[in-house]
């Protein structure tokens, strides 16, 4: 309710998490000038993997990357560009315990899944996983959060164990592609009571960013080889 909130900003006054500046006049977490500065992601990009390039292109292309190698979902797209405005937002919301972010955050995957994924009929909404160790020490996992914002919205379940994390992993920031896929080869597996429903269903998995891929496609070839029918990426940033 709109008096609610106006008397918590009175009583515990929100800043934008970019800035710092005023968001009275937002209803949540960033100010409507860093808001505006998020570099949302237009084409052309890759019709498989959605990694945008400069230039332009006359009709649907591939990367180099999804030619040479083919990932195991059907396709990936994410709302913006991670750097400036939405890198500084999310390290908070990853790193910093921002989790008010996550509604902010949402927002943008809710748009970029109904730009790119209209016609789609998603089944379940599955988040790529933290070791559980990691998840300790965090608190939280950043994409299931997120996840479970999208899942609201959508209407649609959010399983939010379908996948699990077998092994710790190496930070993928400082990696090269090769060493990223290396990194996370064979690292998740799916939740064995999960088999059965999740079986020639069609899954959207949600990451806060991708680089280059390699996480989402383990993800992916865990799912479709428990029988998931197809993936769909969405991600919020893409690096």
């Amino acid at each position: 309710m709109e008096w609610a909130r106006l008397l918590l900003d009175l009583v515990y006054p929100r800043s934008c998490a970019v800035c710092g500046g005023d968001v009275a006049a937002h209803p949540r977490y960033f100010c409507w000038e860093c808001w505006c500065k998020i570099p949302l992601i237009q084409p052309p990009f890759c019709a498989v993997c959605g990694d945008p390039i400069d230039g332009a292109v006359e009709g649907a292309f591939r990367c180099h990357a999804c030619t040479d190698r083919p990932p195991a979902f059907l396709r990936a797209r994410s709302a913006a560009r991670y750097r400036d405005t939405l890198a500084r937002a999310m390290q908070a919301f990853k790193y910093n315990s921002r989790t008010c972010l996550a509604p902010d955050l949402a927002d943008l995957l809710e748009g970029c899944y109904r730009v790119h994924y209209p016609d789609c009929r998603v089944d379940a909404i599955v988040p790529v996983p933290l070791y559980p160790r990691k998840e300790r020490e965090r608190t939280y996992n950043q994409s299931a959060l997120l996840a479970r914002e999208l899942g609201r919205r959508l209407k649609r379940p959010v399983l939010l164990r379908a996948l699990l994390r077998t092994r710790h992993t190496d930070t993928q920031t400082t990696l090269s592609a090769a060493k990223r896929r290396i990194n996370v080869d064979g690292a998740f597996v799916v939740q064995p009571r999960e088999r059965d429903w999740l079986a020639g269903k069609t899954c959207l998995l949600v990451d806060d960013v991708m680089t280059t891929g390699a996480t989402v496609d383990a993800c992916a070839a865990a799912l479709t080889s428990a029988g998931v029918w197809r993936v769909l990426v969405l991600t919020v940033g893409r690096g």
